[in-house]
């Protein structure tokens, strides 16, 4: 569970909550490794969208590894659906390469991120392109060290740091993928895109199966503050519903603390739904649902 956002831009909006709404179909529709987490060790939730029937045993699967059963079977169905690729992602105009072969015989739990493409923006031709760390790794860790993301990421000192959090995601399950934003060519902000129903976040806050959370960073200090992190949230959580259909809502939880980063959250029509208390921080928990999209 990472630190969030530790760098979006500063916006204004009021703090609302519109609600939770349903949307009917796969997104529903709990599977074994889809269910929700046990209430046993969830910490209160405040907020519209807490559910009274949180409190209902559960098995907890949130820190199990997936079965070698389930991933081969995602595998294959790609591969039957001709999704599967043999080499690497070609990565646009940043010319990098995609997730390692190893990540991607496992199976993808995100709709394959790398193939979501460049989508245009107010502020230019954004991408996401999934990080290729031996190539990737020094920006990083430069933007790690900023003293503004210092304070929230806390993976500032030797690139160690940096390498071991993003390693991590790379050898996983593919239940969450490091990106790196690239704006007309340049990469300029780092993401997390990630499966919350699948991540110890679940734990605190009602989970819906196939619930997608984002992670942002913006790196230089010169991108922060002129409305860049609103429009890119609004559109890469855009992207993720429309790339997967199974999602109903985009989630973040950045620090309550960090005022500029809840503002962009609002800005780029996420609703804030609650207040939770996450190990490391007090967290907002923002969202933006499927169904609201078009009015928020």
């Amino acid at each position: 569970m990472s630190p969030t956002d530790a760098s979006a831009d500063a916006g204004t909006a009021p703090v609302t909550d519109a609600g939770t709404c349903t949307n009917p179909g796969p997104a529903e529709r709990r599977t074994a490794f889809d269910a929700g987490p046990s209430a046993a060790d969830a910490d209160p939730v405040r907020g519209s969208d807490a559910d009274p029937a949180w409190g209902s045993d559960s098995e907890d699967t949130l820190d199990l590894r997936l079965p070698d059963e389930f991933l081969a079977l995602i595998a294959n169905e790609a591969a039957d659906t001709g999704e599967e690729r043999c080499g690497e992602e070609r990565r646009g105009e940043h010319g990098m390469a995609g997730p390692g072969s190893a990540a991607r015989a496992r199976g993808d739990l995100l709709d394959r991120v790398a193939d979501w493409g460049p989508v245009v923006t107010p502020v230019g031709v954004f991408h996401l392109v999934p990080v290729q760390a031996e190539q990737d790794l020094p920006l990083i860790s430069r933007w790690m060290n900023d003293p503004t993301v210092a304070e929230f990421w806390q993976l500032s000192g030797s690139r160690s740091l940096a390498a071991d959090h993003v390693h991590a995601q790379l050898a996983g399950d593919g239940r969450s993928v490091p990106c790196l934003g690239v704006l007309d060519g340049t990469p300029m902000s780092y993401w997390e895109i990630y499966r919350a129903d699948l991540d110890p976040v679940a734990r605190h806050y009602p989970a819906r199966p196939h619930d997608t959370g984002i992670h942002l960073l913006i790196g230089a200090v010169t991108d922060r503050g002129r409305g860049l992190g609103s429009a890119l949230l609004r559109a890469v959580a855009d992207l993720a519903l429309d790339k997967r259909p199974a999602c109903a809502r985009v989630i973040a939880e950045p620090a309550m603390r960090n005022t500029p980063s809840v503002s962009a959250f609002l800005s780029a029509g996420f609703r804030f739904s609650a207040e939770v208390d996450l190990p490391d921080k007090r967290a907002a928990l923002m969202v933006r649902d499927r169904c609201l999209r078009d009015l928020m």
